[in-house]
């Protein structure tokens, strides 16, 4: 890396020299403007829309418009008199909690390195901003502007966010604001089971740029001169939902089908989906036990009836019984003559 700015970090008395580096860079894929038939790379003349001469940059200063056509000239005399620190110097101003600047003043980031024997000062502000769990409020002259800054911890290294002014973050001003807006319990109950069942760790290096890298095999194929392997398709964003809770509840079931978790009612405490769906089993189930029931006791009916068919033959020989004994009274009466 290129340190950009050499300075030195005001803490009270101490003056501790630091040298000042950009912490980001940016990814994106850069084009030239080029001629379409021959490529050839095309260049932009700074005319003078008065005379139409060709101007050097020694020639060019800096006009502010105010308006009817009339511009005013500022020129370096003009600019080396204003109040802009020339010191290299990033002032502390106050110590304040870390949660207290809203990440929308945020603006830009860049490494403190400490700078000859500033060694030992650095890493005591470094462990004394660590221990207190606060960052520091600096001004420091970036680029030819005064800006606002912090100061705080990051991997063991001072890091310097240049923040943007108060008066430089819009209000909002948006005609939903003033309806009324009125969003049912039930609705935000179930807003907040999807949080839920969508909540997890972040962890910056699991997201990518898929279309920079998309791009980047465009590129890579054009130069080798093979064809391009199309990307997989995205599926499309749904439509507008009618139904708010429909869309909240599939919207839960899909997050936690995506993270694997158990179908609902395999245990936990019951969602509005789960409760659901365990009435909509349990219904089924007995209406299940119900039929086989119902067969099992027509089967045990149909024994009974044989059995009443084949008493009746029983009763038939007994019937035949009875005749024989009458018959058998004569004989006795004979013997009884004899």
């Amino acid at each position: 890396m290129r340190a950009i700015w050499k300075g030195a970090v005001s803490f009270g008395l101490v003056s501790i020299g630091v040298r000042v580096y950009s912490a980001t860079e940016e990814k994106d894929i850069r084009f030239h403007q080029v001629h379409r038939e021959d490529g050839g790379r095309i260049r932009y003349k700074r005319t003078c829309q008065v005379c139409g001469e060709e101007v050097t940059y020694d020639d060019i200063a800096k006009g502010y418009d105010i308006g009817g056509g009339e511009m005013v000239i500022l020129t370096d005399e003009d600019f080396a008199d204003l109040p802009l620190s020339t010191s290299h110097a990033i002032d502390v101003l106050e110590f304040v909690p870390a949660e207290q600047v809203d990440p929308i003043l945020y603006n830009k980031a860049y490494f403190l390195e400490p700078e000859g024997t500033a060694t030992k000062p650095y890493v005591l502000l470094r462990d004394a901003l660590a221990d207190s769990e606060r960052v520091a409020i600096v001004k420091v002259a970036l680029r030819q502007r005064e800006q606002l800054a912090t100061l705080r911890v990051r991997e063991g290294v001072l890091l310097l966010n240049t923040m943007l002014w108060p008066d430089e973050i819009r209000t909002p001003d948006f005609g939903f604001l003033d309806e009324d807006l009125k969003v049912r319990p039930p609705e935000l109950a179930m807003a907040s089971s999807l949080i839920d069942s969508m909540a997890g760790e972040f962890e910056p290096d699991a997201f990518t740029d898929d279309y920079r890298a998309a791009l980047q095999e465009v590129i890579d194929a054009k130069v080798e001169g093979r064809e391009v392997v199309q990307p997989e398709e995205v599926e499309e964003a749904p439509a507008a939902a009618v139904d708010l809770m429909a869309a909240l509840k599939a919207s839960v079931e899909r997050a936690k089908a995506a993270r694997g978790e158990a179908p609902a009612g395999g245990g936990g405490e019951p969602t509005p989906i789960s409760a659901a769906r365990s009435a909509q089993k349990k219904a089924a189930e007995k209406k299940a036990t119900k039929a086989p029931a119902k067969k099992a006791a027509e089967k045990k009916a149909a024994p009974k009836k044989t059995a009443a068919k084949k008493a009746a033959p029983k009763k038939a020989a007994e019937g035949e019984k009875k005749p024989a004994a009458k018959k058998a009274a004569p004989k006795k009466a004979a013997r009884k003559t004899a």
